[in-house]
Protein backbone atom coordinates (compact mmCIF):
# COMPACT_ATOMS: atom_id res chain seq x y z
CA UNK A 1 0.00 0.00 0.00
CA UNK A 2 1.26 3.38 -0.93
CA UNK A 3 2.29 6.01 1.97
CA UNK A 4 -0.33 8.56 2.85
CA UNK A 5 2.21 11.17 3.08
CA UNK A 6 1.83 11.06 -0.72
CA UNK A 7 -1.88 11.27 -1.00
CA UNK A 8 -1.66 14.26 1.85
CA UNK A 9 0.94 16.32 -0.13
CA UNK A 10 -1.14 15.89 -3.65
CA UNK A 11 -4.67 16.53 -1.64
CA UNK A 12 -2.54 19.69 0.26
CA UNK A 13 -1.74 21.22 -3.59
CA UNK A 14 -5.10 19.56 -5.28
CA UNK A 15 -8.39 19.58 -3.19
CA UNK A 16 -11.25 20.87 -4.66
CA UNK A 17 -13.03 23.72 -3.65
CA UNK A 18 -15.91 22.45 -2.39
CA UNK A 19 -18.61 25.31 -0.19
CA UNK A 20 -18.76 22.21 2.82
CA UNK A 21 -14.98 21.84 2.96
CA UNK A 22 -12.40 23.45 5.36
CA UNK A 23 -9.15 23.63 2.91
CA UNK A 24 -6.60 21.49 3.46
CA UNK A 25 -4.43 24.75 4.95
CA UNK A 26 -7.20 25.69 7.38
CA UNK A 27 -6.99 21.82 8.64
CA UNK A 28 -3.14 21.69 9.51
CA UNK A 29 -4.04 24.46 11.39
CA UNK A 30 -7.03 22.66 13.55
CA UNK A 31 -9.59 24.26 11.74
CA UNK A 32 -12.69 21.44 11.73
CA UNK A 33 -15.71 21.42 9.02
CA UNK A 34 -18.79 22.25 10.75
CA UNK A 35 -20.32 18.62 10.98
CA UNK A 36 -23.88 20.57 10.14
CA UNK A 37 -21.73 21.42 6.95
CA UNK A 38 -20.96 17.19 6.41
CA UNK A 39 -23.68 15.89 7.23
CA UNK A 40 -25.81 17.68 4.82
CA UNK A 41 -23.90 17.11 2.16
CA UNK A 42 -22.70 13.47 2.54
CA UNK A 43 -26.44 13.26 2.73
CA UNK A 44 -27.18 14.95 -0.72
CA UNK A 45 -24.33 13.13 -2.45
CA UNK A 46 -25.52 9.51 -2.10
CA UNK A 47 -26.73 8.98 -5.26
CA UNK A 48 -26.07 12.46 -6.74
CA UNK A 49 -23.16 14.42 -7.98
CA UNK A 50 -21.06 16.99 -6.78
CA UNK A 51 -22.13 19.45 -9.92
CA UNK A 52 -25.65 19.00 -8.66
CA UNK A 53 -25.44 18.99 -4.96
CA UNK A 54 -23.83 22.20 -5.23
CA UNK A 55 -26.48 24.83 -5.69
CA UNK A 56 -29.09 22.62 -3.49
CA UNK A 57 -26.56 22.94 -0.51
CA UNK A 58 -25.96 26.92 -0.73
CA UNK A 59 -29.60 27.05 -1.00
CA UNK A 60 -30.31 25.11 2.20
CA UNK A 61 -27.58 26.71 3.99
CA UNK A 62 -28.65 29.75 2.96
CA UNK A 63 -32.57 29.34 4.08
CA UNK A 64 -31.20 26.75 7.13
CA UNK A 65 -27.89 28.03 8.19
CA UNK A 66 -28.00 25.58 11.35
CA UNK A 67 -29.31 22.31 12.80
CA UNK A 68 -31.72 24.00 14.80
CA UNK A 69 -32.93 26.35 12.04
CA UNK A 70 -33.51 23.02 9.45
CA UNK A 71 -35.16 21.71 12.18
CA UNK A 72 -37.43 24.23 13.03
CA UNK A 73 -38.62 24.30 9.30
CA UNK A 74 -42.04 22.38 7.67
CA UNK A 75 -40.91 19.25 6.43
CA UNK A 76 -43.28 20.12 3.02
CA UNK A 77 -40.55 23.15 2.98
CA UNK A 78 -37.32 20.52 3.33
CA UNK A 79 -39.20 18.47 0.58
CA UNK A 80 -39.70 21.58 -1.99
CA UNK A 81 -36.38 22.79 -1.29
CA UNK A 82 -34.95 19.21 -1.85
CA UNK A 83 -37.10 18.71 -5.24
CA UNK A 84 -35.41 17.21 -7.87
CA UNK A 85 -32.26 15.49 -5.52
CA UNK A 86 -34.38 12.16 -5.78
CA UNK A 87 -34.43 10.20 -3.12
CA UNK A 88 -36.83 11.78 -1.43
CA UNK A 89 -36.72 9.85 2.14
CA UNK A 90 -33.69 11.17 2.82
CA UNK A 91 -34.99 14.31 2.88
CA UNK A 92 -37.22 13.14 5.46
CA UNK A 93 -34.84 11.37 7.36
CA UNK A 94 -32.64 14.85 7.02
CA UNK A 95 -35.75 16.50 8.73
CA UNK A 96 -36.17 13.79 11.58
CA UNK A 97 -32.15 13.64 12.53
CA UNK A 98 -32.23 17.31 12.69
CA UNK A 99 -34.77 17.17 15.26
CA UNK A 100 -33.65 14.77 17.06
CA UNK A 101 -30.07 16.45 16.99
CA UNK A 102 -31.42 19.79 17.97
CA UNK A 103 -34.37 18.68 20.32
CA UNK A 104 -32.41 15.79 22.26
CA UNK A 105 -28.30 16.55 21.67
CA UNK A 106 -28.82 20.35 22.26
CA UNK A 107 -27.92 21.09 18.56
CA UNK A 108 -25.01 19.13 18.56
CA UNK A 109 -23.57 16.59 16.81
CA UNK A 110 -22.02 13.40 18.33
CA UNK A 111 -18.06 12.87 17.51
CA UNK A 112 -18.07 9.14 17.35
CA UNK A 113 -18.68 6.99 14.47
CA UNK A 114 -20.94 4.93 16.90
CA UNK A 115 -23.19 7.44 18.48
CA UNK A 116 -23.51 9.14 14.96
CA UNK A 117 -25.04 5.89 13.48
CA UNK A 118 -27.62 6.15 16.07
CA UNK A 119 -29.17 9.12 14.42
CA UNK A 120 -32.41 8.72 11.87
CA UNK A 121 -30.99 8.17 8.22
CA UNK A 122 -27.11 8.18 9.02
CA UNK A 123 -25.90 4.87 8.03
CA UNK A 124 -22.33 3.44 8.30
CA UNK A 125 -20.95 5.56 5.44
CA UNK A 126 -22.42 8.89 6.84
CA UNK A 127 -21.33 8.61 10.14
CA UNK A 128 -17.54 7.41 8.92
CA UNK A 129 -17.63 10.53 7.05
CA UNK A 130 -18.72 12.86 9.65
CA UNK A 131 -16.25 11.28 12.15
CA UNK A 132 -13.52 11.46 9.39
CA UNK A 133 -13.91 15.12 8.45
CA UNK A 134 -15.40 16.58 11.17
CA UNK A 135 -13.58 15.54 14.27
CA UNK A 136 -10.71 13.76 13.05
CA UNK A 137 -11.90 10.35 14.45
CA UNK A 138 -10.33 7.10 12.57
CA UNK A 139 -12.98 6.50 10.93
CA UNK A 140 -12.98 4.56 7.58
CA UNK A 141 -15.72 5.93 4.93
CA UNK A 142 -15.95 3.90 1.64
CA UNK A 143 -17.75 5.61 -1.28
CA UNK A 144 -18.16 4.42 -4.73
CA UNK A 145 -15.04 6.72 -5.31
CA UNK A 146 -12.92 4.76 -2.89
CA UNK A 147 -13.89 1.30 -4.00
CA UNK A 148 -12.54 2.34 -7.05
CA UNK A 149 -9.83 3.57 -5.70
CA UNK A 150 -8.73 0.63 -3.33
CA UNK A 151 -9.70 -1.84 -6.33
CA UNK A 152 -7.44 -0.96 -8.36
CA UNK A 153 -4.39 -0.13 -6.09
CA UNK A 154 -4.97 -3.52 -4.62
CA UNK A 155 -5.77 -5.52 -8.12
CA UNK A 156 -8.84 -6.85 -7.09
CA UNK A 157 -10.59 -8.74 -9.33
CA UNK A 158 -13.50 -9.90 -7.72
CA UNK A 159 -16.54 -8.20 -9.18
CA UNK A 160 -18.60 -5.72 -7.19
CA UNK A 161 -20.98 -6.00 -5.34
CA UNK A 162 -19.42 -9.02 -3.64
CA UNK A 163 -15.98 -7.72 -3.36
CA UNK A 164 -17.51 -4.48 -1.14
CA UNK A 165 -16.27 -6.13 1.99
CA UNK A 166 -12.89 -6.73 1.02
CA UNK A 167 -12.41 -3.25 -0.46
CA UNK A 168 -13.58 -2.09 2.91
CA UNK A 169 -11.39 -4.31 4.75
CA UNK A 170 -8.40 -2.89 2.46
CA UNK A 171 -9.71 0.71 3.35
CA UNK A 172 -9.58 0.26 6.89
CA UNK A 173 -6.23 -1.25 7.07
CA UNK A 174 -4.89 2.12 4.96
CA UNK A 175 -6.50 4.69 7.33
CA UNK A 176 -3.76 6.83 8.80
CA UNK A 177 -4.07 7.65 12.82
CA UNK A 178 -3.47 11.93 11.61
CA UNK A 179 -5.09 14.11 9.03
CA UNK A 180 -7.59 11.44 8.86
CA UNK A 181 -10.56 13.73 7.61
CA UNK A 182 -8.16 15.04 5.42
CA UNK A 183 -6.87 11.78 3.85
CA UNK A 184 -10.52 10.90 3.20
CA UNK A 185 -11.48 13.58 1.14
CA UNK A 186 -7.95 13.07 -0.14
CA UNK A 187 -9.37 9.76 -1.32
CA UNK A 188 -12.68 11.40 -2.39
CA UNK A 189 -10.86 14.03 -4.91
CA UNK A 190 -8.50 10.79 -6.48
CA UNK A 191 -11.68 8.91 -7.00
CA UNK A 192 -13.06 12.01 -8.71
CA UNK A 193 -10.87 13.28 -10.51
CA UNK A 194 -7.56 11.13 -11.64
CA UNK A 195 -8.52 7.39 -10.54
CA UNK A 196 -11.92 8.21 -12.84
CA UNK A 197 -14.36 5.10 -13.52
CA UNK A 198 -13.18 6.02 -18.04
CA UNK A 199 -9.33 7.09 -18.80
CA UNK A 200 -7.92 6.82 -15.04
CA UNK A 201 -5.21 9.96 -15.64
CA UNK A 202 -2.71 7.50 -14.06
CA UNK A 203 0.25 9.58 -14.86
CA UNK A 204 -0.90 12.34 -12.56
CA UNK A 205 -2.04 10.31 -9.85
CA UNK A 206 0.40 10.40 -6.14
CA UNK A 207 -0.16 6.41 -5.85
CA UNK A 208 0.91 5.48 -9.08
CA UNK A 209 4.10 3.40 -8.64
CA UNK A 210 2.67 1.36 -5.98
CA UNK A 211 -0.72 0.84 -8.02
CA UNK A 212 -0.98 -3.22 -9.06
CA UNK A 213 -3.90 -2.51 -10.96
CA UNK A 214 -1.77 -0.03 -13.46
CA UNK A 215 1.46 -2.61 -13.23
CA UNK A 216 -0.64 -5.49 -14.55
CA UNK A 217 -2.30 -2.91 -17.19
CA UNK A 218 -5.83 -3.49 -15.87
CA UNK A 219 -6.63 -0.44 -14.24
CA UNK A 220 -9.64 0.70 -16.42
CA UNK A 221 -11.37 -2.80 -16.21
CA UNK A 222 -11.82 -2.18 -12.17
CA UNK A 223 -13.93 -2.41 -10.25
CA UNK A 224 -15.16 -5.68 -12.15
CA UNK A 225 -19.14 -6.35 -12.07
CA UNK A 226 -21.63 -8.64 -12.26
CA UNK A 227 -24.12 -8.14 -15.14
CA UNK A 228 -26.79 -5.72 -14.28
CA UNK A 229 -30.88 -7.23 -14.55
CA UNK A 230 -32.81 -5.36 -17.00
CA UNK A 231 -35.17 -3.19 -15.01
CA UNK A 232 -38.89 -4.06 -15.46
CA UNK A 233 -41.51 -1.74 -16.84
CA UNK A 234 -44.65 -0.32 -15.09
CA UNK A 235 -47.15 1.61 -16.90
CA UNK A 236 -49.94 3.96 -15.00
CA UNK A 237 -51.92 7.50 -16.13
CA UNK A 238 -51.45 10.23 -14.79
CA UNK A 239 -54.93 12.61 -14.32
CA UNK A 240 -54.19 16.53 -14.99
CA UNK A 241 -57.50 18.04 -13.58
CA UNK A 242 -57.81 21.77 -14.38
CA UNK A 243 -60.01 23.90 -12.87
CA UNK A 244 -61.77 26.81 -15.80
CA UNK A 245 -59.63 29.31 -13.45
CA UNK A 246 -56.51 27.28 -14.54
CA UNK A 247 -55.59 25.89 -11.40
CA UNK A 248 -54.49 22.14 -11.28
CA UNK A 249 -55.33 19.28 -8.79
CA UNK A 250 -52.05 18.13 -7.01
CA UNK A 251 -52.13 15.57 -3.86
CA UNK A 252 -49.67 14.55 -1.56
CA UNK A 253 -48.42 10.33 -1.86
CA UNK A 254 -48.67 8.44 1.21
CA UNK A 255 -45.49 9.09 4.03
CA UNK A 256 -44.56 5.12 2.95
CA UNK A 257 -43.23 4.18 -0.17
CA UNK A 258 -42.10 5.44 -3.29
CA UNK A 259 -41.51 9.40 -3.56
CA UNK A 260 -43.23 9.06 -0.19
CA UNK A 261 -44.65 12.58 1.45
CA UNK A 262 -44.41 14.23 -1.72
CA UNK A 263 -46.53 15.89 -4.13
CA UNK A 264 -48.00 14.22 -7.05
CA UNK A 265 -50.08 14.90 -10.00
CA UNK A 266 -52.61 12.04 -9.07
CA UNK A 267 -52.02 9.06 -10.80
CA UNK A 268 -52.90 5.43 -10.81
CA UNK A 269 -51.64 2.36 -9.73
CA UNK A 270 -48.24 1.64 -11.71
CA UNK A 271 -48.17 -1.59 -12.64
CA UNK A 272 -45.88 -4.17 -14.02
CA UNK A 273 -46.50 -4.80 -17.55
CA UNK A 274 -49.81 -3.57 -17.85
CA UNK A 275 -51.41 -2.21 -21.19
CA UNK A 276 -52.04 1.55 -21.53
CA UNK A 277 -54.97 1.63 -23.29
CA UNK A 278 -57.08 -0.28 -20.68
CA UNK A 279 -55.76 1.63 -17.90
CA UNK A 280 -56.55 4.53 -19.89
CA UNK A 281 -59.79 3.53 -19.87
CA UNK A 282 -60.28 2.36 -16.10
CA UNK A 283 -61.23 5.54 -14.58
CA UNK A 284 -61.45 4.23 -11.21
CA UNK A 285 -58.63 5.92 -10.00
CA UNK A 286 -59.72 9.13 -11.22
CA UNK A 287 -59.34 11.64 -8.67
CA UNK A 288 -62.73 13.76 -9.90
CA UNK A 289 -65.36 13.02 -12.14
CA UNK A 290 -64.24 14.70 -15.98
CA UNK A 291 -64.14 13.76 -19.44
CA UNK A 292 -60.59 12.96 -19.31
CA UNK A 293 -59.07 12.65 -22.55
CA UNK A 294 -55.04 11.45 -23.59
CA UNK A 295 -52.38 14.14 -24.24
CA UNK A 296 -49.75 12.54 -26.92
CA UNK A 297 -47.11 11.01 -25.93
CA UNK A 298 -45.79 9.26 -22.64
CA UNK A 299 -43.74 10.16 -19.60
CA UNK A 300 -41.01 8.03 -19.51
CA UNK A 301 -38.90 7.47 -15.96
CA UNK A 302 -36.45 5.34 -14.30
CA UNK A 303 -35.87 4.70 -10.73
CA UNK A 304 -33.00 2.63 -9.53
CA UNK A 305 -35.26 -1.11 -9.85
CA UNK A 306 -38.12 -0.30 -12.69
CA UNK A 307 -38.68 1.88 -15.58
CA UNK A 308 -42.42 3.75 -15.60
CA UNK A 309 -44.52 4.46 -18.83
CA UNK A 310 -46.79 7.45 -17.73
CA UNK A 311 -49.83 8.38 -19.78
CA UNK A 312 -51.59 11.56 -18.81
CA UNK A 313 -54.99 12.29 -19.44
CA UNK A 314 -57.08 15.70 -19.14
CA UNK A 315 -59.81 17.11 -18.21
CA UNK A 316 -61.83 20.30 -17.30
CA UNK A 317 -63.27 19.54 -13.90
CA UNK A 318 -65.71 21.48 -11.94
CA UNK A 319 -63.45 22.02 -8.64
CA UNK A 320 -66.42 22.46 -6.29
CA UNK A 321 -66.82 20.73 -3.43
CA UNK A 322 -63.53 18.87 -0.88
CA UNK A 323 -60.93 17.11 -2.77
CA UNK A 324 -58.41 14.85 -2.43
CA UNK A 325 -55.31 17.45 -2.43
CA UNK A 326 -54.86 20.97 -3.13
CA UNK A 327 -55.61 23.22 -6.24
CA UNK A 328 -52.67 24.64 -7.63
CA UNK A 329 -51.97 27.50 -10.34
CA UNK A 330 -48.91 26.87 -12.68
CA UNK A 331 -47.28 29.43 -12.06
CA UNK A 332 -46.56 28.68 -8.10
CA UNK A 333 -45.86 24.71 -8.93
CA UNK A 334 -42.29 25.82 -8.04
CA UNK A 335 -43.56 26.53 -4.35
CA UNK A 336 -44.65 22.37 -4.31
CA UNK A 337 -42.27 19.82 -3.46
CA UNK A 338 -43.03 17.98 -6.87
CA UNK A 339 -40.65 15.50 -7.55
CA UNK A 340 -38.26 14.61 -11.02
CA UNK A 341 -40.76 12.50 -11.95
CA UNK A 342 -43.50 14.79 -11.76
CA UNK A 343 -41.84 17.81 -12.51
CA UNK A 344 -41.76 16.03 -16.60
CA UNK A 345 -45.29 15.13 -16.24
CA UNK A 346 -45.85 19.19 -15.15
CA UNK A 347 -43.85 19.82 -18.77
CA UNK A 348 -45.62 17.27 -20.54
CA UNK A 349 -49.09 18.21 -19.86
CA UNK A 350 -48.00 21.90 -20.47
CA UNK A 351 -46.18 21.75 -23.54
CA UNK A 352 -49.33 19.78 -24.93
CA UNK A 353 -52.14 22.04 -23.61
Amino acid sequence: MPPPEALLDWYDRQARVLPWRVPPADSRRGVRADPYFVWLSEVMLQQTTVAAVGPYFRAFVAKWPSVAALAAAELDDVLTAWAGLGYYARARNLHRCARVVADELGGVFPATEADLAKLPGIGPYTAAAIAAIAFDERATAVDGNIERVMARLHAVTDPMPPAKTRLRELAAVATPEARVGDYTQALMDLGATICTPKSPRCMLCPWAEGCVARAQGIAEELPRRLPKKARPLRRGVAYWGVRPDGAVLLRRRPEKGLLGGMMEVPSSHWRRDADLDRLQQDLSGAPLAGNWQPLPGLVRHGFTHFELELRVLRAIVDGAGEVDGRWVMPDAFDEVALPSLMQKVVRHALAHV
